[in-house]
């Protein structure tokens, strides 16, 4: 039966999948328009909707990409302003392993081929060479709540189902803030919000070799507890 469910859930929210490989194909602003008014449905602690969305495309887009891939490449630290935490260890290291293992294996990038490797990595930086990036952001003065990134979250979550509703393709990025300098001088976002994450958007690539994978998911008895239902 959880099988059923997992292909099922396959089947009807495709937003499960993230794409990495875009067509050159503008995306229109009114489009746009229309995932961030379904995703905006999506509740906030007390109706606080702490998000804002700075949609980028054309030259100020390319400026971040050509920014971050140069700072990377001269070994600048990370800069991103919303927490990352420890390392992964454990579980966790080894689903993201995984994940790794997946992308590798469907773009037929070898464990020692470095440059290859570091190409994909780059491509995060480049918010995967997508046509349009939204970067999400909150007010500073909201920093100590833990139910601010919560509902940042809700509303990303909710944007990236909104648009594969309208037959685009986005993948929920960190890389693509981590030098946010970058970022906060090219999207011009101002100095008392805090960057939190970007997201790539698009219009799928269906001949992208990484597009069609779907990542390994736990299954509900793995990660849920029933209690009172004996």
């Amino acid at each position: 039966m959880a099988g059923d469910a997992n292909q099922k859930y396959d089947e009807v929210v495709l937003g499960r999948r993230s794409i990495r490989g875009y067509l050159d194909k503008p995306v229109p602003r009114e489009l746009i328009e229309e995932v961030l008014a379904l995703a905006m449905c999506s509740p906030s602690s007390m109706n606080t909707q702490p998000y804002h969305f700075h949609v980028i495309t054309g030259e100020p887009l390319d400026r971040i990409r050509k920014g971050n891939t140069e700072r990377i490449l001269a070994g600048e630290p990370d800069s991103r302003e919303f927490r990352r935490g420890e390392p992964f260890a454990g579980v966790h290291r080894q689903r993201q392993i995984g994940c790794a293992v997946q992308l590798f294996e469907a773009m037929g990038i070898e464990r020692d081929d470095k440059e290859k490797r570091q190409d994909w990595v780059l491509r995060g930086f480049r918010q995967f060479d997508a046509p349009v990036c939204v970067i999400i952001t909150y007010d500073k003065e909201l920093s100590n709540s833990d139910d601010t990134p919560f509902d940042c979250g809700a509303v990303a979550t909710a944007l990236v189902n909104a648009a594969w509703s309208r037959g685009l393709g986005c993948v929920i990025n960190s890389q693509g803030i981590m030098q946010s300098p970058v970022v906060r001088e090219h999207a011009k976002i101002p100095e008392d919000q805090v960057i939190m994450k970007a997201i790539a958007m698009g219009w799928p690539d269906p001949d992208f070799p990484a597009n069609p994978v779907k990542i390994t998911r736990r299954q509900v008895d793995e990660a849920a507890r029933f209690v009172g239902f004996e």
